[in-house]
C-alpha cells in the first residue's frame, strides 16, 4: 500500500530509465556486455567514455549508486506510486533481435536497482524491451514479478500487454497505469503482441478513435476515486516540435473523461508541457537514468539534465492541484542536483515551448520548477 497524503494524491514520473548496457557493467553483478553496434562492440567502452568526460565511476556500484539525489528526493516527497518507463531488458539472453543495432540489456541479478527506488510500476511498452528476443521479454516479465514491481505494455499475449499496472491508494482507490507504444517511436511492427503471442501493446495508429476506444476501456475498468494515467512510448528521440497527432490523440484521451495524465516519453530530452481540461500531458519526460554521459553530438539539447516530475490531484475530484519538476544531472553515472544556472536553462525552454500550450515554468528558490496553466 503506497502512501497518500490527506486528500491528495501525488505521482512520480519519469521518462526513460536505461539501467542496461553501461550502467549494468558497473553494478554488482554485471551481465554479457557484448554489443552489435556500428562503433562500439562492449558496453564497457560506455563506461570508459563517461570516465573520459567527467572521472572514475565505481564498479559493482551497490544498488543505490545510480539513483544518487533521487532517493532522498523520492523520500521526502512520499509520492503514492513511482511510475518509470523502463528502457531495457532485463536478461542473460543472447538472442539479441538481429539488425536493431542498438541491443539493451541488464542481468536480472541486477535487478535490485530498480527495487532500490521502490518503484512501483515498469512501463514496458517501448522499442528496446525486446532487444534480446521473445524469450529476454519473458525473463524481463518474469524478474519484475518476481521483485514485486507491476509492468504496464508488454506481455505473454495482447491482453495481458493491454492490461494496467495497479497500485493500491489509502482508501481503497487505486493508480491504473496503461502502456502503448507507436512504431513512431522505433517499436518494430514484428514486436506487437497477438491473442496467442507474447510482445508489446503497439497502437495501430496515433488517432482520435484510436484514443477514444481507450478512453472508453479505460472509463468501464476503472472506479470511483482512481487515477488513470496513460503512459505512451511515440515520436522521435531530438527535436522540440510536438506532432498535431500526439496533441490530437492526447485530448481525445481526456475528453473521454476517463484519463487523469498522458505520460509521454521517447524523447530524449525534456519537452513542452500542456494541461488540457485540467489534466498534465507530458509529451516528452526526457531521459531519467542512462549510460550516455561521454556521447557527444545534441548537447544543445542537454541530455544529460534530468527531470522528476510529481503531479499532485485532489483525491475526490481528481483535478490537477500542482505539478512540480525537479530537475538533476547524470553525472559519473549517477544523479546529483542541478546547478542554478542549468535550472534556470530548464526554466527558459520549457516556458517558451510551454507557451503555444498554455502553460509557463517557475523557478522556485530551491531549484524546483513549477508549472503554471
Amino acid at each position: 500500500m503506497s502512501k497518500m497524503a490527506q486528500g491528495s494524491v501525488t505521482l512520480f514520473l519519469s521518462g526513460d530509465v536505461m539501467t542496461g548496457r553501461g550502467i549494468d557493467q558497473i553494478l554488482p553483478t554485471p551481465g554479457g556486455s557484448e554489443l552489435f553496434e556500428s562503433y562500439v562492440d562492449d558496453a564497457r567502452a560506455y563506461v570508459r567514455l563517461a570516465e573520459r568526460k567527467n572521472g572514475p565511476i565505481p564498479r559493482h556500484a551497490d544498488f543505490a549508486y545510480v539513483w544518487g539525489a533521487a532517493l532522498g528526493l523520492l523520500a521526502r516527497v512520499a509520492p503514492a506510486a513511482r511510475i518509470v518507463n523502463l528502457e531495457t531488458s532485463v536478461t542473460a539472453s543472447s538472442d539479441a533481435w538481429r539488425g536493431k543495432g542498438i541491443n539493451y540489456r541488464m542481468s536480472p541479478k541486477n535487478v535490485g536497482v530498480l527495487t532500490a527506488a521502490r518503484l512501483d510500476v515498469c512501463v514496458l511498452a517501448n522499442n528496446h524491451v525486446i532487444d534480446w528476443g521473445f524469450a529476454g521479454l519473458e525473463e524481463t516479465l518474469a524478474t519484475l514479478r518476481v521483485a514485486g514491481i507491476g509492468t504496464a505494455g508488454a506481455g505473454a499475449n495482447a491482453a495481458e500487454a493491454a492490461a494496467p499496472a495497479i497500485v493500491g491508494l489509502q482508501g481503497g482507490a487505486h493508480v491504473l497505469v496503461y502502456a502503448c507504444g507507436s512504431e513512431t517511436s522505433g517499436i518494430p511492427s514484428a514486436w506487437a503482441a497477438a491473442p496467442a503471442a507474447p510482445g508489446v501493446n503497439v497502437i495501430d495508429e496515433l488517432s482520435i478513435a484510436t484514443a477514444q476506444r481507450l478512453s472508453a476501456r479505460i472509463a468501464h475498468e476503472r472506479a470511483a476515486g482512481d487515477i488513470a494515467v496513460v503512459s505512451v512510448h511515440w515520436g522521435s528521440n531530438w527535436g522540440y516540435a510536438i506532432p498535431r497527432e500526439q496533441r490530437a490523440f492526447a485530448h481525445a484521451l481526456i475528453d473521454g473523461g476517463a484519463v487523469d495524465v498522458v505520460h509521454g516519453h521517447s524523447s530524449h530530452h525534456a519537452k513542452g508541457i500542456e494541461v488540457y481540461r485540467g489534466k498534465p500531458i507530458i509529451y516528452g519526460c526526457g531521459d531519467f537514468l542512462t549510460d550516455y554521459e561521454g556521447i557527444s553530438g545534441y548537447e544543445q539539447f542537454r541530455g544529460d539534465l534530468s527531470l522528476a516530475y510529481f503531479p499532485s490531484f485532489d483525491a475526490a475530484t481528481r483535478e490537477l492541484t500542482e505539478l512540480r519538476i525537479v530537475p538533476m544531472q547524470m553525472h559519473r553515472f549517477s544523479l546529483r542536483d542541478v546547478s542554478s544556472g542549468d535550472a534556470a536553462w530548464l526554466q527558459a525552454v520549457l516556458t517558451r515551448e510551454g507557451r503555444q500550450l498554455g502553460t509557463n515554468v517557475e523557478l522556485g528558490a530551491d531549484l524546483e520548477l513549477r508549472v503554471r496553466w
